[in-house]
């Protein structure tokens, strides 16, 4: 498992990030607090609201995957 802190500005950037986690074929969890969600759900990733910094744990890897987390990696 591997573990990076993320963080989203818009609803646009939840929805790419949702779109590039459906495409991958392994499970990928989002972390805020106590609350763990499907990151391929957009409804649940928008439910987790904008400007947090949350923690993305998932068991494989993409290299494409691997580049939009460096993008969104939480400062």
């Amino acid at each position: 498992m591997t573990e990076k802190k993320i963080q989203f500005e818009n609803t646009a950037d939840v929805e790419k990030f949702v779109k590039m986690a459906g495409q991958c074929d392994f499970e990928i969890d989002i972390l805020y607090q106590h609350v763990y969600v499907d990151a391929k759900s957009l409804l649940g990733m928008l439910g987790l609201g904008l400007a947090k910094e949350l923690t993305v744990q998932y068991f494989g890897e993409n290299a494409d995957f691997e580049k939009m987390l460096k993008h969104y990696a939480a400062a």
